[in-house]
């Protein structure tokens, strides 16, 4: 399972049905959060996504709307029994942040929370992925990031296993996990009844920023991309100063990129009644796209084969 919730996907001002950002990502139980604005853990109560699996926060940069969720949604962890450590990774100050949040309300918490610098290209290991951040360009020191699940074994060739003399059981999973096994007296190796390993799925998620290198080199081939589109075209100028991205500019990323999926967030204010400008915009350059919506979830399949 890899699941994407959008919990908030407003811009720099709130609005009556858009939060502040906030994405969640389950992968297989484990729960990664994207970003944490005001009312994120309301959300995530809406959202019914548990708050006791989630493992890391994922900050993009310290403008208000992008943290503000963190000291209520830590505290609330707390009141609820939690024991596991949290890590919270974001660019350059986040140790700071990390004890300023601890401390704020004055809440005795009662499991470890550590603040983690990165850089562009750190990394950080899970069970099954990695987390790789990317530099990107905002008005203050940014990050995006991206989500790379780790490649899948090949399929298993139960009829050539068969024809190989392997008895059904225990000898077929030993081959799966790539260890050679011997049967009547011949050594038989993994790649003879095992596929090329199949790619998992990769998500990228840009924070604020400009359309940049960075962003669109990790998006190469992903199977969505998450991307700041607060403006409509006509508001390239606005979006040019501001470092924001227009729709049509990050439909254009998508495209030269060759993502599967397109899903535009951070969405402005103005566009609060309609975003039929945004939506319009990306659509003429990038077919497959979706103006994300509070509350929206979307399955992210494994690729053909």
């Amino acid at each position: 399972m890899l699941r994407i919730i959008f919990l908030g996907t407003g811009g720099s001002l709130p609005t009556r049905n858009r939060n502040p950002s906030a994405v969640i990502v389950n992968l297989k139980g484990e729960l990664l959060l994207f970003d944490c604005g005001e009312g994120t853990q309301q959300q995530m109560m809406r959202a019914k996504t548990g708050m006791m699996n989630l493992s890391s926060i994922f900050i993009s940069h310290f403008h208000a709307d992008h943290f503000l969720g963190i000291p209520g949604l830590i505290q609330t962890m707390s009141f609820l029994g939690r024991k596991e450590p949290l890590t919270i990774y974001g660019p350059e100050g986040i140790r700071e942040f990390s004890e300023f949040f601890k401390v704020l309300g004055y809440c005795n918490l009662k499991y470890e929370v550590r603040g983690v610098e990165l850089s562009p290209g750190d990394t950080v290991e899970g069970k099954d992925y990695v987390v790789r951040a990317l530099k990107t360009e905002h008005s203050t020191p940014s990050l995006g990031y991206a989500l790379i699940e780790n490649p899948r074994p090949g399929r298993f060739n139960r009829e050539r296993a068969v024809e190989l003399g392997i008895p059904p059981g225990p000898l077929f999973s030993k081959l799966q996990q790539g260890n050679p096994v011997e049967v009547n007296g011949k050594l038989i190796k993994p790649e003879e009844v095992v596929g090329a390993p199949r790619p998992g799925r990769t998500i990228i998620y840009s924070g604020d920023t400009r359309p940049c290198e960075a962003v669109l080199e990790a998006s190469r081939e992903a199977d969505l991309l998450i991307h700041d589109g607060s403006f409509a075209d006509e508001m390239a100028n606005w979006a040019e100063e501001s470092m924001h991205s227009t729709a049509g500019e990050v439909a254009a990323l998508a495209k030269e990129a060759g993502v599967r999926k397109l899903v535009l967030t951070h969405i402005s204010s103005r566009y609060s009644d309609d975003v039929g400008p945004i939506l319009n915009d990306s659509k003429k350059v990038f077919e497959d796209v979706i103006v994300a919506e509070d509350l929206m979830e979307l399955e992210v399949p494994y690729r053909p084969e």
